[in-house]
Parts: C-alpha cells; structure tokens; sequence
C-alpha cells in the first residue's frame, strides 16, 4: 500500500514538474512573459470548469435516473453500510440503462458522491459480488480518486493544445518558424508522455480500489468472481453498446473494449468452467508467476485499468477487512 502511495506522489511530482517547465519556456521565448502564474491560472481555469460540469456530463451521457430507498431498498442497505464503515456521507444512488455491465462512481468530491449501476450488472451479479463492486465504488469517492484524475487529466490535455498552436499555427506568427514547429513537436512528445503517465496513475487507483472494497469487508474471492463476471459479461455485447461508452470506460470497474482478450486468460484460471474463481483457484494464481506478452503490455499501458490477471492476482496478497 504504502509503494502505491509513494509511487503516486511521485508521479503527480513528474507530471506538474512537466507542464510548469513547458509553460516557462513557452513563456519566456516565445510570449515574452515571464510570469508562470499567468499560465497556471489558465490551466486551473480549465481545470475548474472540467470539474465542475462534469458530473452533468456523465449524468446526461449515461442517462442516469437517480433511485429512492423504497425502490432499492437492499442496494441502499448494502451501499449505507460500508459508507458507514468507510467514514463517508451517503451518496446519490443511480441506475443506468445501458447494457454493458458495470459501475461507476463519479463526483466533485465525497460530499457529492454519486454511485450508479448499470442494468447489465445488475442481472449478472448476485448480492455479495455487487456488494463487492460497490465497495470498489465507494473507496473510489473515499480516496477523492475524481478529483486526483480530473487534476492530472488536464496537463496532457494543455500540452496538447501547445502542440498543436505551434505545429499549425506558431509558424505564421512567428519570423522563427523552425523553432515554433520544433517547439509543437517536443509538446506532442510531452503530451503522449503524460498522457501514459496518467494512464498509469489510473491503474494505481484501481488497486488501491480494489484493496478499498476488501477493508470494507468484501472477500477477495468475491472480488475476483465479481471482475471475472464483469469481463465475460462485457464479452457477450454486442458492439453498439460497447460503442455507446466508450468515452467512459475509465469511470467503470474494468474495461470493457478489452473484455474480448481478457476473457481468454482468465477461463485458463476458472478451471472447472463454473463461472466463479473459488479460493483454490485463487491460490493457484497466488503461487503461479504471471508473464505478459508484448502485446497485453503494449495493451496495459495504453489502458485505464491494470490486465485483469495481474489485478486479480494482487488481490491474493489481501485479508478481509485489512486496512486501506
């Protein structure tokens, strides 16, 4: 837990190094402006307004209907313990029409905490494994993960406005036309950078999650079952759907779009095919070394979500109720 944490700290470290160095030497040579607070204020301007009308944006492009307790009144008990337990308010509880299934967690912070299921996660789960999947949720909004992602999301997204300023536009305002072009491409080289930075600050969240949804009290075996359900159920969509949320895909539990080559490796770990990983066949992933090819690498770095083997293999290493 602590590797995670440090490891995290010292990629935010990195990744604000990177914009604050590029937006000086913007400044300085190009814009005559010395002043970096000129350029971090518009970088928070953005920043602000993302996490702002965000939570709108996933509301409306989802379609959630937010659900009372009467309609759901297990899901509210399930969800109303472990925030209890967790040290956080109560959230809003929605349901999503869309058939992939999954869940998500979205907010401008705890306070504003918003938990939604999909119908399709709700016909292929039963109550323990739901229940496991939304204390994954619910750590999400404990650990403030929105707001660390929607501040780190920001950089790649500056650098690649620089870039493309001065590859297509820096040119003709500017008498040094070489260095503006040579300029944008060091930022496009920055932005591809940054962009697998935060990547990579994503794939950490989702295992401090998953660590999260065990401390809760959720068996890790659950877990395991419940990501394993998630990716064979994803397989078993079609292609519109998947198509349909695609530009969420990070907010969700795994990743859908990857289902396909994921479901491969783990029918390998459920041996006797029952649909579920039981405590044997965890241990057996426990002592077993895992080796990726170069192409679930290539896959895992330019992913939201860590290869579902590995993360499924670190949730061997987890007790119930352990600390987060």
């Amino acid at each position: 837990m602590f590797s995670l944490q440090v490891r995290l700290w010292l990629l935010m470290s990195v990744l604000f190094g990177i914009v604050y160095a590029a937006v000086v030497v913007i400044g300085k040579t190009f814009l005559h402006v010395g002043d970096f607070y000129l350029y971090f204020g518009i970088s928070v301007v953005m920043m602000i307004a993302q996490y702002l009308i965000g939570p709108k944006i996933v509301e409306w492009s989802m379609q959630v209907k937010y659900v009372s307790r009467q309609e759901y009144p297990r899901l509210f008990q399930m969800v109303e313990g472990m925030c209890v337990k967790a040290g956080i308010p109560m959230p809003k509880i929605g349901i999503s029409p869309i058939a992939v299934p999954n869940a998500f967690a979205f907010g401008r912070g705890i306070g504003d905490g918003r938990v939604c299921l999909t119908q399709g996660i709700t016909r292929l789960l039963n109550d323990e494994e739901l229940r496991a999947v939304l204390g994954h949720e619910l750590s999400h909004l404990k650990n403030r993960d929105v707001l660390t992602i929607t501040m780190l999301s920001v950089i790649p997204m500056i650098l690649y406005r620089v870039a493309w300023h001065f590859l297509f536009y820096g040119r003709s305002r500017d008498d040094r036309g070489a260095n503006t072009v040579v300029l944008g491409i060091v930022a496009f080289v920055f932005y591809f950078i940054t962009n697998l930075l935060v990547l990579y600050a994503s794939r950490i969240r989702e295992y401090f999650a998953d660590r999260g949804s065990v401390s809760l009290g959720n068996n890790p075996q659950t877990l395991a079952t419940s990501l394993y359900k998630l990716v064979y159920g994803s397989a078993r969509v079609d292609k519109d759907s998947l198509k349909q949320v695609e530009g969420f895909k990070a907010f969700f539990v795994n990743d859908p779009s990857h289902a396909m080559a994921e479901i491969k490796e783990l029918r390998q770990l459920d041996l006797d095919q029952n649909g579920i990983i039981d405590a044997s066949e965890l241990q057996m992933l426990r002592q077993k070394k895992i080796k990726l090819g170069f192409g679930d690498k290539m896959m895992e770095l330019l992913s939201t979500h860590p290869n579902m083997l590995k993360r499924i293999k670190k949730l061997t290493d987890l007790k119930v109720g352990a600390a987060s």
